[in-house]
């Protein structure tokens, strides 16, 4: 599968913004959403070929809204990669039990994040 648009699910416009330009900077066309609820309207309209998704948001956190897209035949076929200061080792498993394919904690490097989407 080759990524060409990527959803970014992060309630923070800052890491959203880096996250963007670090992506277009790498070829990726990018959608942005501040919060989980827009994340599964947005998942199952554009039909993204990989998601972002922070954990700490307001409302929804990212595991419910990672286990949801999973479990939503409409989107379970997306891969999800959490995007997260939680860096806990029970974190990370907790989010791949949710149907996350990866996890990456912040701070990142931008190559850690274009080489763990092109890996998909």
């Amino acid at each position: 599968m080759t990524v060409n648009t990527v959803l970014v699910v992060d309630d923070s416009a800052t890491d959203s913004h880096l996250i963007c330009n670090a992506l277009a900077a790498a070829g990726f066309q990018t959608l942005s959403v501040g919060n989980a609820e827009e994340a599964l309207a947005v998942a199952k309209r554009e039909r993204p070929q990989a998601i972002l998704m922070d954990v700490v948001m307001p409302g929804t956190n990212g595991f419910q809204a990672t286990r949801m897209l999973h479990n939503d035949p409409d989107t379970a076929d997306i891969p999800i990669i959490i995007v997260s200061s939680k860096n806990k080792a029970s974190d990370k498993v907790w989010g791949l039990r949710q149907g996350a394919v990866g996890y990456i904690t912040k701070p990142f490097t931008n190559k850690e994040l274009i080489d763990k989407l092109r890996d998909l």
